[in-house]
């Protein structure tokens, strides 16, 4: 066996190069670049999420029906007299077509602002007719027509404002357009 040449040593000479800059650049850029792809992919879904939210109360929000068309019976269900005539004649003056004037035929204990008593097709109707009576409960029976009765309850104090039923309106048509 022949010894190897004493000219070139063993171990091979560095270049003088270090990877680990390079290394650590690369990785700087890498996650900066999932920071940025996570906030594009986070801002999305933060934009569907409020689109989302716009369909949904514009799919709640009270139809916009003119007054003339719909029909309502107003019954008292209070011991002050005449409450249900002040109120029928407020209703009329804003376009309401009333029906009927009345104390409540039915013996059903009414509580709170009152109630609005329809049938299925008169679920638009009873949506609207809840813009001008604040507090009102929802009570949907079995008659076939669109008409809607509202029993005053005790604690009735008035009908909303028109500007208060304007800008619930004007609510439900910006959340339509935003969906």
């Amino acid at each position: 066996m022949s010894a190897p040449p004493t000219d070139r040593s063993a171990v091979r000479p560095r270049s003088g190069r270090r990877p680990i800059p390079p290394l650590v650049f690369l990785l700087v850029l890498a996650l900066a670049a999932l920071v940025v792809w996570w906030n594009v992919f986070d801002t999305e879904g933060e934009l569907e999420a409020q689109e989302a939210e716009a369909c949904a109360s514009a799919s709640a929000a009270p139809p916009s029906l003119d007054p003339t068309t719909v029909t309502l019976r107003v019954f008292n269900a209070t011991d002050t007299g005449g409450l249900a005539q002040e109120v029928a004649a407020s209703l009329q003056e804003r376009g309401f077509v009333v029906e009927e004037i009345a104390n409540d035929p039915t013996e059903r204990e009414v509580t709170g602002a009152g109630e609005l008593r329809h049938g299925p097709r008169g679920n638009e109707a009873a949506a609207y007719v809840a813009l001008f009576v604040p507090g009102a409960g929802d009570f949907p029976d079995t008659r076939a027509t669109a008409t809607v009765d509202f029993v005053i309850g005790p604690e009735f104090t008035g009908l909303a404002s028109p500007e208060d039923v304007e800008a619930a309106l004007g609510a439900a048509a910006s959340a339509t357009a935003a969906c």
